[in-house]
């Protein structure tokens, strides 16, 4: 690309789904700032949706000093549990969350300019988000299905932005931008069997903190109240009953992964981004929520393994 005196080309950035590993958006967009690749577009899908919000919000330092502080008490204060609604998590404490840490406003009215995947669960169909309600379009976007209850927007029923474009290069290009830096999150996770991972996780865990209790453990806890009688039932049922055996949450959460990675490698061979960024976060679980230190500290190093190309680009621009 050759520079113009009378145009300055827009940057995009293209935030993918990847749940708990999205943290890691958070210390690639502080290191490309870094470098002087500040994205005046940012297209966001699932956790890409929630962090790509509050860097439009100017407020990306914050949430960052927050999710540092996560703990499995503090998360799981947002969870509200359910039986019926198409998901285990009916979203509403959740939306709290969200509206904690990005900016309550319309869309366009936004320091910088922002769009945000979702999908359409009757017809499979991507609807992007350009304007209107920011909240509503990020919880729309988060929504895993089968985890999450739906979201009714306009009369469509929407879920996960991943299920259609999980890295949305595309919506990005759609918005204006010149050049797109794209993070993909899920390129290292297939054949990976996250049960393990969890379990080295925990061990690991043993040795610095024997106070840290396992998923299973600390879930069970905050539905007592909820399901009671139902609850070990309903705990084999999401987490399995052994190491061999997984559950519903990890089945769920590792399949739509699968399918994003091979969804995210098909539409970029069709509309390969100028940069790609790939976090190695195999070894961090879908769920772990309470890891952003370890997810933020592998975006930041993705840039730095890619900085040679990086600054190429900013020195065209």
């Amino acid at each position: 690309m050759t520079k113009q005196s009378n145009y300055q080309p827009k940057i995009g950035i293209a935030l993918g789904s990847g749940s708990a590993r999205g943290w890691a958006h958070i210390g690639i967009i502080q290191e490309l700032s870094k470098l002087g690749l500040k994205p005046d577009i940012i297209a966001g899908s699932s956790i890409g949706a929630f962090v790509g919000a509050a860097y439009a919000s100017n407020k990306i330092d914050e949430l960052e000093q927050w999710v540092k502080t996560l703990t499995w008490k503090k998360i799981l204060n947002y969870i509200d549990f359910t039986v019926v609604g198409g998901g285990f998590i009916q979203g509403e404490k959740l939306i709290e969350f969200v509206g904690n840490h990005i900016e309550e406003n319309s869309i366009e009215l936004l320091p910088r300019q922002f769009g945000a995947v979702a999908t359409d669960l009757n017809t499979g169909r991507e609807i992007w988000f350009q304007k209107g309600d920011m909240l509503e379009a990020v919880r729309a976007s988060i929504t895993i299905p089968g985890v999450f209850t739906p979201v009714k927007v306009d009369g469509r029923w929407l879920v996960d932005g991943g299920l259609s474009n999980p890295v949305p290069v595309s919506l990005c290009r759609a918005m204006g931008a010149d050049v797109v830096i794209a993070v993909n999150l899920n390129g290292d996770i297939v054949g990976k069997h996250n049960r393990k991972n969890n379990h080295q996780n925990k061990n690991s865990d043993k040795t610095s903190n024997n106070n840290e209790k396992p998923l299973k453990l600390r879930v069970s806890s905050q539905i007592a109240n909820s399901f009671n009688e139902q609850k070990e039932i309903f705990l084999t049922r999401l987490f399995g009953d052994d190491m061999d055996s997984p559950g519903l949450l990890e089945v769920t959460m590792s399949s739509i992964n699968i399918m994003q990675d091979r969804l995210t490698r098909s539409r970029m061979a069709g509309d390969p981004p100028d940069i790609i960024l790939s976090p190695q976060l195999s070894h961090l679980g879908l769920m772990e929520f309470d890891k952003a230190a370890i997810a933020i500290e592998e975006g930041r190093a993705s840039v730095e393994r890619m900085r040679p190309a990086l600054e190429r680009l900013r020195d065209n621009l």
